[in-house]
Protein backbone atom coordinates (compact mmCIF):
# COMPACT_ATOMS: atom_id res chain seq x y z
CA UNK A 1 0.00 0.00 0.00
CA UNK A 2 1.21 3.42 -0.76
CA UNK A 3 1.86 5.46 2.23
CA UNK A 4 0.83 8.35 0.95
CA UNK A 5 -3.12 6.93 0.34
CA UNK A 6 -5.76 7.54 3.00
CA UNK A 7 -6.70 4.99 5.58
CA UNK A 8 -10.69 4.66 4.82
CA UNK A 9 -12.85 2.53 7.51
CA UNK A 10 -16.03 1.38 5.48
CA UNK A 11 -18.92 1.19 8.08
CA UNK A 12 -22.17 0.04 6.77
CA UNK A 13 -25.84 0.42 8.27
CA UNK A 14 -26.59 -3.09 6.55
CA UNK A 15 -30.36 -2.42 7.54
CA UNK A 16 -30.34 0.62 5.71
CA UNK A 17 -28.12 0.21 2.54
CA UNK A 18 -27.98 -1.94 -0.58
CA UNK A 19 -25.87 -5.01 -0.42
CA UNK A 20 -26.24 -4.60 -4.45
CA UNK A 21 -23.88 -1.27 -4.58
CA UNK A 22 -21.37 -2.67 -2.20
CA UNK A 23 -19.22 -3.09 -5.40
CA UNK A 24 -19.46 -0.07 -6.98
CA UNK A 25 -19.37 1.70 -3.49
CA UNK A 26 -15.70 -0.02 -2.72
CA UNK A 27 -14.77 1.18 -6.01
CA UNK A 28 -15.77 4.93 -5.12
CA UNK A 29 -13.94 4.65 -1.98
CA UNK A 30 -10.94 3.72 -4.03
CA UNK A 31 -10.86 6.75 -5.48
CA UNK A 32 -10.10 8.44 -2.06
CA UNK A 33 -7.43 5.55 -0.56
CA UNK A 34 -7.90 2.31 0.87
CA UNK A 35 -10.42 1.05 3.07
CA UNK A 36 -8.43 -1.13 5.18
CA UNK A 37 -11.48 -1.75 7.92
CA UNK A 38 -14.65 -2.66 6.46
CA UNK A 39 -17.82 -3.69 8.81
CA UNK A 40 -21.22 -4.07 8.26
CA UNK A 41 -23.59 -3.79 11.20
CA UNK A 42 -27.03 -5.17 11.88
CA UNK A 43 -28.91 -8.72 13.23
CA UNK A 44 -27.62 -11.05 11.27
CA UNK A 45 -30.09 -13.42 11.91
CA UNK A 46 -32.87 -11.57 10.44
CA UNK A 47 -34.01 -12.65 7.23
CA UNK A 48 -33.99 -9.54 5.08
CA UNK A 49 -30.11 -9.33 5.65
CA UNK A 50 -28.92 -12.37 3.65
CA UNK A 51 -27.85 -10.70 0.32
CA UNK A 52 -25.44 -8.51 2.56
CA UNK A 53 -25.05 -12.05 4.50
CA UNK A 54 -23.75 -13.25 0.58
CA UNK A 55 -21.34 -10.02 -0.01
CA UNK A 56 -19.27 -10.44 3.26
CA UNK A 57 -17.00 -12.89 2.06
CA UNK A 58 -16.53 -11.30 -1.12
CA UNK A 59 -15.80 -8.13 -0.22
CA UNK A 60 -13.92 -9.33 3.16
CA UNK A 61 -16.19 -7.48 5.12
CA UNK A 62 -16.88 -7.62 8.86
CA UNK A 63 -20.05 -8.31 10.43
CA UNK A 64 -20.83 -6.77 13.37
CA UNK A 65 -23.72 -8.68 14.92
CA UNK A 66 -26.04 -6.59 17.16
CA UNK A 67 -28.89 -7.62 18.62
CA UNK A 68 -32.34 -5.55 19.12
CA UNK A 69 -32.82 -5.60 22.50
CA UNK A 70 -36.00 -3.21 22.13
CA UNK A 71 -38.97 -3.19 19.84
CA UNK A 72 -38.84 -0.42 17.54
CA UNK A 73 -35.24 0.44 18.28
CA UNK A 74 -31.97 -0.13 15.99
CA UNK A 75 -28.91 -0.78 18.02
CA UNK A 76 -27.02 -1.70 15.18
CA UNK A 77 -26.79 1.85 15.12
CA UNK A 78 -25.58 2.52 18.12
CA UNK A 79 -22.80 0.15 17.70
CA UNK A 80 -21.49 1.42 14.70
CA UNK A 81 -21.63 5.21 16.64
CA UNK A 82 -19.18 3.74 19.18
CA UNK A 83 -17.28 1.71 16.79
CA UNK A 84 -16.52 5.05 14.83
CA UNK A 85 -15.81 6.89 17.59
CA UNK A 86 -13.09 4.53 19.20
CA UNK A 87 -11.56 4.49 15.46
CA UNK A 88 -11.30 8.27 15.39
CA UNK A 89 -9.74 8.33 18.75
CA UNK A 90 -7.72 5.21 17.80
CA UNK A 91 -5.70 7.43 15.37
CA UNK A 92 -5.41 4.82 12.84
CA UNK A 93 -8.03 6.30 10.36
CA UNK A 94 -7.45 9.09 8.38
CA UNK A 95 -11.23 9.23 6.86
CA UNK A 96 -14.35 7.65 7.15
CA UNK A 97 -16.91 6.21 4.51
CA UNK A 98 -20.83 5.98 5.82
CA UNK A 99 -22.80 3.30 3.87
CA UNK A 100 -26.92 4.58 4.87
CA UNK A 101 -29.60 6.31 4.43
CA UNK A 102 -30.31 7.14 7.79
CA UNK A 103 -30.60 11.27 9.38
CA UNK A 104 -29.46 9.37 12.90
CA UNK A 105 -25.59 9.49 11.37
CA UNK A 106 -25.43 13.08 10.90
CA UNK A 107 -24.25 14.15 14.55
CA UNK A 108 -21.68 11.32 13.85
CA UNK A 109 -20.51 13.17 10.89
CA UNK A 110 -20.12 16.24 12.38
CA UNK A 111 -18.31 15.04 15.25
CA UNK A 112 -16.22 13.43 12.78
CA UNK A 113 -15.48 16.44 10.95
CA UNK A 114 -14.75 18.48 13.65
CA UNK A 115 -11.61 16.05 14.70
CA UNK A 116 -10.59 17.27 10.89
CA UNK A 117 -11.54 13.99 9.40
CA UNK A 118 -13.44 13.75 6.09
CA UNK A 119 -16.69 11.72 5.50
CA UNK A 120 -17.85 10.31 2.20
CA UNK A 121 -21.37 9.44 2.51
CA UNK A 122 -22.66 6.83 0.28
CA UNK A 123 -26.84 5.73 0.52
CA UNK A 124 -30.11 5.97 -1.38
CA UNK A 125 -32.26 8.98 -2.58
CA UNK A 126 -34.23 8.49 0.61
CA UNK A 127 -31.36 9.63 2.65
CA UNK A 128 -32.55 12.70 4.67
CA UNK A 129 -30.92 16.57 3.12
CA UNK A 130 -29.17 16.77 7.21
CA UNK A 131 -27.00 13.62 6.97
CA UNK A 132 -26.66 14.51 2.84
CA UNK A 133 -25.53 17.74 3.30
CA UNK A 134 -23.27 17.10 6.46
CA UNK A 135 -20.60 14.55 4.85
CA UNK A 136 -17.68 15.89 2.98
CA UNK A 137 -19.43 14.24 0.11
CA UNK A 138 -22.39 12.32 -0.51
CA UNK A 139 -23.14 9.94 -3.01
CA UNK A 140 -26.25 8.39 -4.03
CA UNK A 141 -25.92 4.67 -4.78
CA UNK A 142 -28.83 4.34 -7.71
CA UNK A 143 -26.40 6.55 -9.71
CA UNK A 144 -23.35 4.24 -9.38
CA UNK A 145 -22.39 1.91 -11.74
CA UNK A 146 -24.32 3.15 -14.40
CA UNK A 147 -22.78 3.62 -17.88
CA UNK A 148 -22.41 7.29 -18.97
CA UNK A 149 -25.52 9.34 -20.57
CA UNK A 150 -27.31 5.69 -19.36
CA UNK A 151 -30.87 5.74 -19.83
CA UNK A 152 -32.24 2.65 -18.36
CA UNK A 153 -33.40 4.09 -14.67
CA UNK A 154 -34.80 7.59 -14.42
CA UNK A 155 -32.61 7.95 -11.34
CA UNK A 156 -29.65 8.49 -14.51
CA UNK A 157 -31.57 10.54 -16.51
CA UNK A 158 -30.05 14.47 -16.29
CA UNK A 159 -31.96 17.01 -14.53
CA UNK A 160 -33.76 19.38 -15.95
CA UNK A 161 -31.43 22.79 -16.66
CA UNK A 162 -34.88 24.79 -15.82
CA UNK A 163 -34.47 23.15 -12.51
CA UNK A 164 -31.16 23.54 -11.74
CA UNK A 165 -31.35 26.79 -12.52
CA UNK A 166 -34.27 27.41 -10.04
CA UNK A 167 -31.90 25.78 -7.23
CA UNK A 168 -31.16 28.71 -4.97
CA UNK A 169 -28.54 26.49 -3.19
CA UNK A 170 -26.86 24.77 -6.17
CA UNK A 171 -26.56 28.34 -8.04
CA UNK A 172 -24.88 30.20 -4.74
CA UNK A 173 -22.96 27.50 -4.79
CA UNK A 174 -21.65 27.42 -8.01
CA UNK A 175 -21.31 31.18 -8.27
CA UNK A 176 -19.46 31.24 -4.48
CA UNK A 177 -16.63 29.12 -5.58
CA UNK A 178 -16.17 30.35 -9.32
CA UNK A 179 -15.60 33.47 -7.74
CA UNK A 180 -13.57 32.39 -4.96
CA UNK A 181 -11.33 31.14 -7.30
CA UNK A 182 -11.16 33.22 -10.63
CA UNK A 183 -8.15 35.81 -11.40
CA UNK A 184 -8.97 39.48 -12.86
CA UNK A 185 -11.04 38.22 -15.74
CA UNK A 186 -13.87 36.45 -13.90
CA UNK A 187 -12.20 32.98 -15.29
CA UNK A 188 -11.52 30.46 -12.55
CA UNK A 189 -9.73 26.59 -13.58
CA UNK A 190 -12.45 24.16 -13.19
CA UNK A 191 -10.08 22.13 -11.12
CA UNK A 192 -10.04 25.12 -8.22
CA UNK A 193 -13.98 25.39 -8.62
CA UNK A 194 -14.44 21.72 -7.57
CA UNK A 195 -11.92 22.45 -5.15
CA UNK A 196 -13.64 25.32 -3.61
CA UNK A 197 -16.64 23.74 -3.96
CA UNK A 198 -15.10 20.83 -1.97
CA UNK A 199 -14.56 23.05 0.81
CA UNK A 200 -18.32 24.29 1.25
CA UNK A 201 -20.81 21.73 0.79
CA UNK A 202 -21.32 17.31 -0.37
CA UNK A 203 -22.10 18.05 -4.38
CA UNK A 204 -21.50 15.01 -6.51
CA UNK A 205 -22.51 15.78 -10.25
CA UNK A 206 -23.86 12.93 -10.87
CA UNK A 207 -26.41 12.88 -8.32
CA UNK A 208 -27.94 15.30 -11.19
CA UNK A 209 -27.48 12.64 -13.83
CA UNK A 210 -24.48 14.16 -14.96
CA UNK A 211 -21.06 12.76 -15.26
CA UNK A 212 -18.47 15.35 -14.95
CA UNK A 213 -18.62 18.84 -13.14
CA UNK A 214 -17.70 20.64 -16.14
CA UNK A 215 -20.86 18.87 -17.71
CA UNK A 216 -23.37 20.06 -14.57
CA UNK A 217 -22.06 23.99 -14.88
CA UNK A 218 -22.66 23.71 -18.54
CA UNK A 219 -26.04 22.87 -18.06
CA UNK A 220 -27.32 25.42 -15.14
CA UNK A 221 -26.27 27.70 -18.47
CA UNK A 222 -25.54 30.66 -16.25
CA UNK A 223 -21.71 30.11 -16.91
CA UNK A 224 -19.25 30.29 -19.76
CA UNK A 225 -17.07 27.24 -20.22
CA UNK A 226 -13.87 27.26 -22.62
CA UNK A 227 -10.54 24.84 -22.80
CA UNK A 228 -6.79 26.69 -22.31
CA UNK A 229 -4.30 24.31 -23.20
CA UNK A 230 -6.27 20.90 -22.13
CA UNK A 231 -7.36 23.53 -18.71
CA UNK A 232 -11.07 23.81 -18.81
CA UNK A 233 -12.09 27.28 -17.55
CA UNK A 234 -15.31 28.92 -15.98
CA UNK A 235 -16.50 32.44 -15.72
CA UNK A 236 -20.02 33.19 -14.54
CA UNK A 237 -21.89 34.94 -17.25
CA UNK A 238 -22.57 37.86 -15.15
CA UNK A 239 -18.81 38.55 -15.10
CA UNK A 240 -19.21 39.63 -19.00
CA UNK A 241 -22.32 41.67 -18.24
CA UNK A 242 -20.40 43.86 -15.94
CA UNK A 243 -16.83 44.37 -18.48
CA UNK A 244 -19.83 44.87 -21.54
CA UNK A 245 -19.53 48.71 -22.16
CA UNK A 246 -22.18 51.34 -21.38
Amino acid sequence: MNPEEKRIALLIDADNAPASKIDVVLAEVARHGVANVRRAYGDWKSPHLQQWEAALHPYAIRPMQQFDYSTGKNAADMAMVIDAMDLLNGGSIDAFALMSSDADFTPLVMRILANGHKVYGFGERKAPEPFVNACSLFTYVEGLGQAPNSSNTSVEQRADPRKLRGDTRLVLLMRNAVEAASDDDGWANLSAVGSQIGNQASLDSRNYGYQKLSELIDAIGLFDLKKDNQIVLVRDKRALAKDAPG
